[in-house]
């Protein structure tokens, strides 16, 4: 039929966020008339997708997996607009999905490109926003790993269900020492330290120049506006003892564990360390809370609500 072809699929899709079948469907019904397709998708409520495409998805879950091997940990995070709709069957059925996509995907592919039962993954979000009545996206996701050919473990840990969500791989001496009991509950502890302390690098060497440079203006905005000012040349000894308590928050293996209070995560690595007879090294860790970083908008505020109610 004419005006039927890919091409008026595509447009009619990009016009209203509707599914390909459902776009195919209306400008089957409305004989490839391109308005009275679009005048369809709406009645048949098939749009409701193109109205949130500009709302906020900050809801929603983070979840985690190991592999079978426990060489591997991956962590998603998909986001929906409310706490309500992120608790249905069928938005946590889709996170799965999600995370057996990114279980076996390259680091660093889009998962929207992905295939999920015949369909690329980014019809099935337009699919099931339609039929949620909510924006739903994925936001990101990633893998730690042992590193090839040698012994190790990975872990997952995924906090207050689904708010914040850790992994992270150790490499060990040996596999007999990465199912070491002591290891393992060092893994364990160290996840839940990364979830409650948000560390941004493992050691203060992966921290960037940059965000120490940013850390010493900081530091020489503080001497400035104190009101006893040190002297300048008394400067140096002072922000080298800052960054040192600075590093001692921010870096993992420095912290205060959160578990055994007066021991730093390094510590308790080495007191597993010869507990299990060989060494045990953090490689990696990942860490994502739900919603993090994403501005909210914010609704009218008090006195606007009053003079609108008002007729002001």
């Amino acid at each position: 039929m004419a005006g039927i072809n890919p091409q008026a699929i595509k447009e009619l899709r990009e016009r209203t966020q509707a599914g390909m079948s459902d776009c195919k469907n209306a400008l089957t019904e409305a004989e490839g008339d391109m308005e009275k397709a679009v005048e369809i998708i709406l009645k048949k409520g098939l749009a409701k997708s193109a109205k949130r495409a500009g709302a906020v998805a900050s809801e929603g879950e983070v979840r985690a997996s190991i592999s079978t091997d426990k060489r591997a940990a991956t962590l998603v995070e998909v986001n929906i607009q409310t706490d309500f709709s992120a608790r249905s069957d069928e938005f946590k059925n889709f996170v799965g999905d999600v995370l057996c996509l990114a279980e076996a995907a390259p680091l660093g592919a889009d998962l929207k490109n992905s295939d999920l039962r015949g369909k690329k993954v980014g019809d099935v979000i337009v699919d099931l926003t339609a039929r949620i009545g909510e924006k739903i996206d994925i936001r990101r996701w990633d893998r730690v790993e042992v590193p090839a050919g040698k012994p190790g473990v990975a872990h997952a840990y995924v906090h207050l269900g689904g708010k914040i969500g850790v992994v992270l791989a150790l490499e060990t001496e040996s596999d007999a020492i990465a199912q070491h009991a002591e290891v393992l509950k060092f893994a364990d502890e160290t996840a839940m330290q990364i979830a409650a302390m948000n560390p941004v690098a493992l050691v203060r060497e992966d921290i960037s120049d940059d965000a120490k440079a940013k850390q010493k203006e900081i530091f020489e905005g503080q001497l400035r506006e104190d009101p006893k000012p040190k002297p300048e040349s008394a400067w140096p000894k002072i922000i080298e003892g800052k960054f040192n308590k600075w590093f001692s928050e921010v870096t993992l293996t420095e912290q205060e564990s959160v578990v055994v209070p007066g021991q730093t995560i390094d510590k308790l690595r080495q007191a597993a360390e010869k507990a299990a007879g060989g060494s045990v090294k953090i490689v990696r860790f990942v860490r994502f809370e739900r919603g993090e970083g994403i501005e909210k908008p914010q609704g009218p505020d008090f006195a606007s609500e009053v003079a609108k109610m008002a007729g002001g």
